[in-house]
């Protein structure tokens, strides 16, 4: 069956895709859940449209991240939080904090696990097929 994603759904497809699943994978998942609309002509239209604007919105995006990170790339981030005598904080700089103060997407940090000591970290940076990375520095309050 011929169905059109509402939704990236990983292993099937990207949104506005049409794509050939089972039926029962269709009739008792996709479509229900609201992941995906039976493709018709009109819907296969109206998709095509999507498609091509989501695609153009994530070219975007990817050029403006790779822009930030690139000045990014030659300073770095300071952020100031309580912590003890050994250097250890109180409250950890997770990826969401990072993203805020950096001004990416939340998706596009890759650290795993937040970071809980004074000192220079250095967090890598996922765009689609773009790698980078910049420095921060947690200094005690």
């Amino acid at each position: 069956m011929k169905v059109i994603l509402t939704k990236d759904i990983k292993g099937t497809g990207r949104a506005h895709s049409v794509v050939d699943v089972k039926d029962g994978h269709a009739l008792n998942l996709l479509i229900p859940r609201g992941h995906a609309i039976p493709a018709t002509p009109a819907a296969m239209k109206h998709a095509e449209t999507h498609a091509k604007r989501a695609d153009e919105q994530r070219t975007l995006s990817t050029k403006l991240v790779e822009e930030r990170l690139a000045a990014l790339a030659e300073g770095k981030i300071t952020f100031v939080k309580k912590a003890n005598e050994k250097g250890h904080l109180y409250d950890a700089v997770d990826a969401a904090e990072i993203a805020e103060k950096a001004n990416l997407p939340v998706d596009a940090i890759r650290i795993e696990k937040p970071f809980k000591d004074v000192g220079e970290h250095v967090v890598a940076v996922a765009v689609g097929e773009n790698f980078g990375k910049f420095t921060i520095e947690i200094v005690a309050e």
